[in-house]
């Protein structure tokens, strides 16, 4: 118990600055919001959310954002998220009847899942370097305080769940190839049904859980490559019960919406009409200009953009983590020429491709979303959140090893505070863009 104290206080800390979050950011002031919380009233209302004309309306959106929200304005029909699969939305429907439908209740309970994502994170990195805790600590650390990461799992969004479906996928994957290697089917068949239990628990949830089916296929392939027979039959247990958990919404989508949109994606973007698109900005801003606003938003929202997308930071805040980053890459790669011994975990490259896997595909879904619709988030870039900490976590280690280098200190000090020191530093940020942008920017 001694050794697990810095992540509880991890975990009671990130409990403390989100539920400040989830108690003070004023109603409706997070993305989409009003639309996910809509759809867990119908739920307890009796009725699974159909997505239909009306369900969006960009003007009276842009008019109720200007007014902040003000109780004049209604917000029950805004329900463009109906499209979305139900799992997390019937996981706080019962809290939604408990407390009255009560938004700092579901708020909480929102709270709450994402602690499971810090949690995974820390279970994550300690099983791929088992003997530095100081990586495991600090992988959790940049999970649990990123500032927008905060804001969007103390809010009523269907993010947090899946980001522990992916989270719990990803470590059960890892755990799965590092501990177990190639053996006999037998042995792995237990791993292969949770996973695909886990992955159709993710098609129930939302559309982002996808991106880890390939993963787990080449994973597949690259644990059964040359014994085809033992592919096949690993690859039914894998995903035989993720498509039966999966084809219960599907074929709701295609009896409900016709053709063959089993996700409802199609309903969606019938409906959504007025939402800005890119080609449009391409002719307003041209392709450079749209280029550069690509990637300094989704910078700039990956650690801080908040209510729906108004109220930015600082630019000094920016250009310093900014720098933070660069830093961090190139600790990163100095990582490789620079560490005494390579972790077990690491001498086969699996473990490697599939954190990459999971970053380069949460990309690309980011990148292909935006080549139809402006949504610059950086928020859709935290299903690889892990990955990306973990990268973060080694990159500014690397120097503070390299700085004790010389000393030969069988137990290094720099990197053992650099989490305590780290999450300090975050947990002011996420204070000071609370109180100083925040609630200034978004309160009535």
């Amino acid at each position: 118990m001694q050794k697990q104290w810095p992540l509880l206080l991890i975990l009671a800390g990130y409990l403390l600055v989100g539920g400040l979050y989830a108690a003070q950011v004023p109603a409706w002031q997070a993305p989409d919001e009003p639309a996910h919380y809509n759809y867990v009233r119908q739920l307890a209302n009796g009725r699974l959310p159909i997505m239909a004309a009306g369900d969006y309306d960009q003007a009276y959106l842009d008019e109720i954002r200007e007014a902040r929200f003000a109780p004049q304005y209604s917000v029950a029909e805004i329900e463009y998220e109906d499209w979305q699969p139900p799992l997390y939305y019937l996981v706080l429907t019962p809290v939604f009847l408990l407390t009255n439908g009560s938004l700092l209740a579901l708020r909480l309970t929102s709270l709450l899942i994402g602690l499971g994502v810090v949690g995974l994170a820390y279970a994550t990195a300690r099983l791929l370097f088992p003997e530095a805790r100081w990586v495991a600590w600090s992988t959790a650390v940049f999970v649990a305080f990123i500032p927008q990461h905060v804001s969007i799992l103390a809010s009523v969004n269907n993010d947090s769940l899946s980001e522990l479906l992916i989270a719990l996928l990803l470590y059960l994957t890892l755990r799965w190839v590092t501990r177990n290697g190639i053996r006999k089917l037998g042995d792995d068949r237990r791993w292969l049904i949770a996973l695909g239990l886990v992955l159709g628990l993710g098609f129930l949830t939302k559309a982002t859980v996808y991106l880890m089916a390939p993963v787990l296929a080449v994973v597949l392939l690259w644990q059964y490559w040359g014994t085809w027979q033992r592919l096949f039959q690993a690859g039914v247990l894998l995903f035989t019960p993720a498509f039966m958990l999966g084809a219960i919404w599907w074929v709701r989508n295609i009896a409900v919406y016709g053709g063959l949109d089993i996700l409802g994606k199609a309903a969606h973007d019938a409906v959504v009409v007025g939402q800005p698109r890119t080609i449009d900005w391409i002719a307003n801003y041209g392709l450079d200009g749209t280029v550069q606003r690509f990637f300094q938003t989704t910078f700039n929202s990956f650690w801080g953009q908040f209510g729906w997308m108004a109220v930015p930071m600082r630019v000094e805040l920016y250009w310093l983590l900014m720098a933070l980053c660069g830093t961090a890459v190139l600790g990163l790669i100095l990582y490789r020429f620079t560490v005494n011994q390579v972790p077990i975990q690491f001498r086969s490259r699996l473990p490697v491709l599939i954190l990459w896997l999971v970053f380069l595909l949460t990309l690309a879904i980011h990148v292909g979303y935006n080549v139809t619709f402006v949504q610059h988030q950086g928020r859709y870039l935290f299903p690889a959140l892990i990955p990306i900490s973990l990268g973060f976590s080694l990159g500014l280690g690397t120097w503070l090893l390299l700085v004790e280098k010389p000393f030969r200190r069988e137990r290094p000090l720099l990197v053992n505070i650099f989490p305590l020191g780290m999450g300090a530093a975050l947990v002011l940020l996420d204070l000071f863009a609370l109180f100083r942008f925040i609630l200034p920017s978004l309160s009535l």
